[in-house]
């Protein structure tokens, strides 16, 4: 049990690696190809062509115009459409194991870990912190709404993870540097700050969560109550007292799992069925 759950971790470490890794080349091509230098197989597509949000925010412009905001590509559409189709099928899984900036600050926080133990990830009392994580969808509405009225890509000025992948060129708004450095400095005391807190697609996504396809089930029957659930959450999510998780903050990274941190086989899994009674309660 203890290898295959150690295998089951190990498998999202790769996809997020490879991911990161995959988008560091597109975006590092693409800027080389700026200045004339081409890396050869490699294309020379831009970071937006590759961010399925900016399909999300493209929206108003290409059905009243007919075309995208400016630096945003049909690529992006295609993307957009195949995240929803996953967060429809088992919630965002690309929040947990495809976006890059997600990454990034899951490997923060392994620091964070390290300094302030069981302390980390702690620091905000629950009923203070399950009202904070509504900030990222006021975020949600004025990026779309500044983006739908301006034609303009307004939020790449403060998002960390265009700063994140661009922090070496000229194109960074002084804004995105101070944006990414708080960002990075409360990942050492909160795990995902962006995520929990400010991140627009990270709230449209998390609605998904609320009629997802496949959810992650816990069975009352063979539940000891270690609240290991509980405590490994990177989202603070409270798990041990659910049946069916269906809360917004929920990012599909399965470290709650039985393939991962639950000691009790077949206890918390991922399952098809939809949540009857504790929908709405999970929701909060």
């Amino acid at each position: 049990m203890a290898k295959d759950k150690k295998k089951s971790a190990r498998i999202r470490l790769v996809v997020q690696i490879l991911f990161f890794l995959v988008v560091t080349l597109i975006v590092t091509a693409h800027n080389l190809v700026e200045i004339g230098v081409e890396i050869p197989l490699i294309g020379s597509a831009s970071i937006h062509s590759i961010c399925p949000f900016g399909g999300v925010v493209s929206i108003y412009e290409f059905f009243v115009s007919g075309s995208f905001v400016k630096k945003i590509h049909e690529s992006s559409f295609i993307l957009m459409a195949i995240v929803f189709l996953l967060s429809l099928l088992a919630g965002p899984v690309f929040c947990g194991w495809v976006c890059p900036f997600g990454s990034f600050q899951e490997w923060i926080a392994k620091l964070g870990k390290k300094i302030f133990k069981k302390r980390f990830n702690h620091f905000i009392p629950y009923k203070i912190d399950k009202y904070l994580r509504f900030l990222r969808y006021v975020v949600l509405v004025w990026v779309i709404y500044m983006t739908a009225t301006s034609g303009q890509l307004l939020f790449q000025n403060i998002d960390p993870f265009y700063t994140l992948f661009n922090f070496y060129t000229s194109e960074m708004a002084i804004s995105g540097y101070i944006v990414f450095g708080v960002i990075v400095v409360l990942g050492f005391f909160v795990e995902r700050p962006f995520c929990k807190y400010a991140c627009p697609y990270g709230a449209l996504l998390g609605i998904f969560n609320l009629f997802r396809l496949f959810g992650i089930k816990r069975n009352a029957a063979t539940c000891i109550d270690c609240k290991a659930c509980d405590k490994i959450c990177p989202m603070n999510i409270p798990i041990s007292d659910k049946s069916t998780i269906r809360n917004h903050q929920c990012i599909t990274c399965m470290k709650c799992s039985s393939e991962q941190s639950c000691p009790v086989p077949d206890t918390l899994n991922l399952e098809a069925g939809k949540a009857k009674k504790e929908a709405k309660d999970d929701a909060a």
